[in-house]
């Protein structure tokens, strides 16, 4: 549904909220393992991130690394899509039609429709801190490696 540089940065930004904080930040390097991601992968992705320290807040330096102040955490996961430039995937044409509507539908759309709306509906009322907080291990995972503890 995504790229998989906005994949990425859904779990990186989730695993932040979970683990950072203004006075623990995280470094690239157990982000990227965290979330299974390549590092200068994570890296250009978080570079993404924190253009205007809305979302993503970093520091750099030796104490330096990457956080989610309170506020960042309480952003609908949403606001993550719209700083990847992936926002409108949520909106589009299931099958990339660019004149698909109701008057010139496609031959999903009725059946896409409801579907659409759900989505929309989770990335817009679910924050980040609430995809945190559903982290458990063991139970809810956000990196594609198995755990053999």
């Amino acid at each position: 549904m995504f790229s998989k540089a906005t994949e990425y940065a859904l779990r990186a930004t989730i695993y932040l909220a979970k683990k950072s904080s203004p006075d623990k930040k995280i470094g690239i390097g157990e982000i990227a393992k965290a979330i299974d991601s390549p590092p200068s992968f994570t890296a250009k992705i978080l570079q993404s991130l924190t253009k205007d320290n809305t979302l993503v807040s970093s520091v750099r330096g030796p104490n330096g690394g990457f956080f989610l102040t309170e506020n960042a955490k309480k952003l609908p996961v949403r606001a993550i899509l719209i700083a990847m430039g992936e926002d409108e995937v949520l909106e589009k044409c299931v099958l990339g039609l660019k004149r698909c509507s109701e008057v010139q539908p496609c031959p999903m759309h009725e059946q896409y429709k409801s579907i659409k709306q759900l989505l929309i509906k989770l990335f817009t009322n679910k924050s980040i801190q609430q995809l945190a907080n559903e982290i458990k291990e063991g139970e809810v995972y956000i990196s594609n490696k198995i755990n053999h503890q």
